[in-house]
């Protein structure tokens, strides 16, 4: 099992940048796929970006081209660099750990959310 927690939220105004941080604590960091998702008022969750243990990585389209998913596996953590912020990108962020069991089934496991919001 693993355990998640988040930091690096804050408020920022349009255009600016932010570091999110995922630290994980528990065994078997290398089996999980390492994740960023995001929910903001009103909406449901959504995948922003993930990272497997060999470094591929999928985005969504909306963040793609401004967001960078990167994970240190010595250290047991994961980043999320977020650069060209949007209004629209103002949500709770968490960070996941997936593991998949089998093709059709997996396990998933959260941190508490770090709160991003973008204004002026």
């Amino acid at each position: 099992q693993v355990q998640l927690v988040e930091s690096g939220g804050d408020l920022v105004q349009p255009g600016g940048s932010l570091r999110l941080s995922c630290a994980a604590s528990g065994s078997g960091f290398m089996v999980y796929v390492m994740g960023w998702y995001r929910q903001a008022p009103g909406k449901t969750r959504e995948l922003v970006a993930d990272i497997n243990s060999g470094g591929r990585t999928t985005y969504a389209d909306s963040v793609k081209g401004r967001f960078t998913i990167s994970r240190d596996n010595d250290k047991k953590m994961v980043y999320l660099q977020m650069n060209s912020l949007k209004p629209e990108d103002t949500a709770v962020y968490y960070c996941n750990a997936r593991y998949d069991i089998t093709t059709t089934l997996r396990a998933d496991y959260w941190g508490q959310g770090t709160q991003v919001t973008v204004s002026s």
